[in-house]
């Protein structure tokens, strides 16, 4: 089975639905004003608040949500089969995970640049405002560890990759100042000089294995926790535009043309699918993923199709930074189509391995001795790349391989098969790197609205105290569960906190179409928001009575066994809770027919404004 098809159709069914689908929900439904003044200037302060390019933008905004979810969530899906990821992946991202961003972004852009736990008091109440402040402190550290956990995997004991991050730092520090103070507006200018610094921080990266400075680039586990915790801290409480925003907008190119590349790579070599459509273990017992298909592959595959976590970028630094309205639809629809392409190349070059390959690389020796397979390629690989390839559980090395054998397909290319391997390492990781750092920044501010509710002090964003406690604590807190965690604990609890996040996202966009009498289309969030609900409390009940529970008749896991049961358990309570309060806000607009108890000014969309043209119609 080729995958050039596949391929084939999911850029078809992007295109067409960013053309149409995005285009009606722009006029239709958030009615997208270019003449209407955005937070970034009504009020700039130059350090949270600031004016941003639009493309300069799409990059920071595209680099903060495409984490490890699009890149590891499609490999250990490819347990059940191609198929199953490949449906998810496209319908998902098209009806679930775009519209969710979109709606976010404009809401929040309409509301000050609030974040979602503060557009919930707005437009559900003050009991989903409490609950979603509680709910998304607890989601968005779990996120960043699952994300955390990811680059630690991958850039342990790897000079290279170390290396090549490492140098992104003050190459972005250069370039926010270049762009902004020393040649300031001049973009072109910036955007040439990061990109060859990129490729120069590449390059160089490759010559470090082996070399004196090595060991200054290698680190353990832990040397790359406590270094990624360090990171996550300064970048959260430097100004935007000095670190945060250029390193995204730099990193961004490489992850569009190495993805670019991987779609003409698939075009040109046509690689086979070696991985069944559908394998045996979607009805449970696999290796990788615990449980049946259902409802597992939908939260395995988190970020690709539809992702929570997203709302708190769309919500948090992005609307912060949005020059016009208008560029909103490229932004918030037009990215997460991007992360969907991702996730199905991804899924692609994952499934490029042979069945009993993918499984060697992604399960432990003893694992893999009890599935009774046999290694195809498994030794040639190895050979190849430079490393044993064999029982490196958590996705990143499969998929690596999967990119390197696509990479090497291309005429010329076979002898750069060692190289291309730890590219991809690197890739991934920076990938990841860059939701860190937005990650850790929006949680500070979540933190910091919700403690101002008690002490007014600190809920300004530029109070330097405020800022010092709140970053320390979210950072404290993420690293902490990285310590003391592994990918098969952590990554189902990223699954299932991530989705039901999305699920109150969609409940608090749901509620402002309501409350603005745009009721007629209010199945554009009813229908992803029943089905992502649904399919993510069945998993997480799942979660806690097949994979955590067990935990604690262990004395070595019993703590983490009960923390992560709890954890889920609180999860579970605070999504269900907002889904109650907001079915009690719609049934008094709907049934009571009783008016929000907000101002006009409070609404989402103002109707005075005439609906532009976005060709949807």
């Amino acid at each position: 089975m080729n995958a050039f098809p596949f391929l084939l159709a999911a850029l078809c069914v992007g295109a067409i639905a960013y053309r149409y689908y995005s285009a009606f929900i722009a006029a239709r439904i958030i009615c997208l004003d270019e003449n209407r003044r955005t937070p970034a200037h009504t009020m700039n302060d130059g350090a949270n608040y600031h004016p941003t390019n639009k493309w300069v933008l799409f990059g920071h905004h595209f680099a903060a949500i495409s984490g490890a979810g699009p890149l590891i969530g499609p490999v250990l899906a490819a347990q059940f089969g191609f198929l199953p990821g490949f449906l998810w992946l496209l319908i998902g991202v098209v009806l679930g995970g775009a519209v969710h961003d979109f709606l976010v972004l404009g809401l929040s852009v309409r509301r000050k640049g609030k974040s979602l736990a503060e557009l919930a008091y707005r437009e559900i109440g003050p009991v989903s405002s409490v609950i979603c402040h509680i709910a998304i402190l607890f989601i968005v550290v779990i996120a960043l560890a699952g994300l955390g956990l990811a680059v630690v995997n991958a850039l342990h004991d790897s000079s290279w990759g170390t290396f090549t991050i490492s140098m992104t730092i003050p190459l972005a520090l250069f370039v926010g100042l270049y762009m902004y103070k020393i040649r300031k507006g001049k973009i072109a200018e910036a955007s040439l000089i990061g990109v060859a610094g990129v490729l120069i921080s590449v390059y160089l990266g490759s010559r470090i294995p082996g070399s004196s400075l090595a060991p200054y680039f290698t680190f353990s586990k832990t040397g790359i926790t406590n270094a990624m915790a360090a990171y996550g801290f300064v970048a959260s409480i430097l100004p935007v535009w000095l670190l945060l925003c250029p390193r995204d907008y730099l990193s961004s190119y490489m992850k569009l043309g190495t993805i670019a590349a991987l779609v003409v790579g698939v075009f040109i070599v046509m690689p086979e699918l070696r991985m069944p459509q559908v394998t045996e273990y979607i009805h449970g017992g696999g290796p990788i993923v615990p449980g049946k298909i259902f409802p597992f592959v939908f939260v395995t595959i988190a970020c690709g199709a539809i992702s929570g976590f997203h709302s708190l970028v769309a919500s948090g630094t992005t609307p912060k930074m949005m020059d016009n309205e208008r560029d909103a639809r490229m932004i918030g629809y037009g990215a997460m189509l991007l992360e969907g392409l991702v996730g199905i190349i991804a899924l692609i070059a994952a499934c490029s391995l042979y069945k009993e390959d993918y499984f060697a690389i992604n399960v432990t020796a003893e694992k893999f001795a009890a599935l009774g397979l046999a290694p195809v390629n498994i030794d040639a690989l190895s050979k190849e790349v430079g490393e044993n390839i064999a029982g490196r559980p958590g996705g990143a090395v499969s998929l690596a391989v999967g990119f390197a054998q696509i990479f090497s397909g291309i005429p010329g290319m076979k002898h750069l098969m060692s190289y291309w391997y730890h590219y991809a390492i690197m890739f991934e990781a920076l990938f990841i790197m860059t939701t860190i750092d937005t990650g850790t920044r929006v949680a500070r501010f979540i933190l910091q609205e919700f403690v101002g509710r008690f002490y007014k002090p600190f809920e300004k964003t530029d109070w330097l105290p405020g800022t010092l406690i709140s970053t320390s604590v979210v950072v404290f807190s993420w690293a902490y569960l990285i310590h003391t965690g592994n990918i098969s604990t952590i990554w189902p609890m990223f699954g299932v906190a991530n989705q039901l996040l999305a699920s109150v996202a969609l409940c608090v966009v749901t509620s402002a179409i309501i409350n603005s009498g745009r009721q007629k289309y209010v199945w554009v969030t009813i229908v992803p928001l029943v089905f992502v609900s649904v399919t993510t409390l069945s998993a997480a009940y799942l979660n806690i009575t097949d994979n955590f529970w067990p935990m604690t008749h262990n004395p070595e896991t019993a703590f983490r066994g009960y923390m992560n049961s709890a954890l889920t358990v609180i999860i579970m309570a605070c999504a269900v809770t907002i889904l109650a309060d907001s079915g009690r806000r719609w049934y008094k607009v709907l049934v009571k027919k009783e008016h929000p108890s907000s101002k006009p000014e409070r609404e989402m969309f103002d109707k005075k404004h005439t609906l532009p043209d976005y060709g949807c119609c």
